[in-house]
């Protein structure tokens, strides 16, 4: 049977109609996002190859490698070694321009070692390990790397030894911070006595950073002892997962206020001496 051509014509009219019709109601291509700067993300880790080549080194020459262990640390979370030196380069990154090198979160722990949750690197292992991470640093086109230390004890000499073999090596500039340290008077001046592992000082950093890695209910005065005098005495493992630089201070107070004031003068005071040193390194034509 033969269609009749209007019957044709209609029906191709149709078609047309209804696809006009699908069209319009298709939303419309949404453009693609802008590039973003990989600048304003700051953490390696979280930009590609090619954002990487795009600002190291023509945008960024400074990177700040956070370093710390798993021990315990009075009522505070075992990764407090690795929280706040963590949550300085956050903070501290676009005042020094720098990018953040994922942390290194296990080290040598040492007397702490046999409470739970606590990991010991040996240093045999530690040290060529570091070391190959701060070439890999250098190699990748960074001039300025600041270990930003969150461990004491024998970690400490070894990452001093070891940035300075890589500086001498691979010619570059490097510089290690251990915070509570470097900041002892920030803690007398806003606390009003000295400070402690896992003491007032420590824990007052983290709880600015998380509160809730913080557990005043677990707390009682009786877990902290003051470190001995040089040649005092020694046990293993120490006593106490809270060591206080001084008998009867810094007992942890958990004072918001006050965590959230040392939070901020640590961190200005960083990063003041990041810039210093940095600044140093260029006059002196380093």
């Amino acid at each position: 049977m033969r269609v009749p051509l209007s019957v044709v014509l209609l029906a191709l009219c149709a078609l047309a109609a209804h696809g006009d019709a699908a069209a319009q109601a298709r939303p419309a291509a949404t453009p693609p996002p802008p590039p973003r700067d990989p600048v304003a993300v700051r953490e390696m880790e979280r930009i590609n190859w090619m954002e990487f080549r795009e600002v190291v080194p023509a945008k960024v020459r400074t990177v700040l490698l956070p370093t710390g262990t798993l021990e315990p640390h009075g009522v505070v979370n075992n990764g407090a070694d690795i929280t706040a030196p963590l949550a300085m380069a956050r903070q501290i990154a676009p005042r020094v321009n720098a990018m953040i090198a994922p942390a290194l979160p296990y080290g040598i722990t040492g007397s702490l070692e046999a409470y739970p949750g606590a990991f010991q690197i040996t240093e045999s292992a530690y040290r060529p390990f570091v070391k190959q991470i701060l070439e890999g640093l250098a190699k990748n086109g960074f001039r300025n790397i600041i270990i930003l230390n969150g461990h004491g004890g024998p970690q400490t000499a070894v990452l001093n030894a070891v940035a300075a073999e890589v500086s001498a090596e691979r010619r570059v500039r490097t510089l290690v911070i251990n915070w509570w340290t470097f900041a002892a008077d920030i803690t007398k001046e806003v606390f009003g006595e000295d400070g402690g592992h896992a003491g007032w000082n420590e824990t007052a950093y983290v709880q600015a950073v998380d509160p809730t890695l913080v557990h005043p209910g677990r707390y009682r005065d009786e877990l902290a002892t003051a470190y001995p005098a040089p040649g005092a005495w020694s046990a293993a493992p120490f006593p106490s997962s809270i060591g206080l630089y001084q008998p009867g201070q810094g007992y942890p107070k958990f004072d918001q206020q006050k965590a959230d004031e040392y939070f901020r003068k640590v961190n200005d005071k960083v990063a003041n001496f990041v810039n210093e040193v940095v600044r140093k390194w260029d006059l002196a034509g380093l």
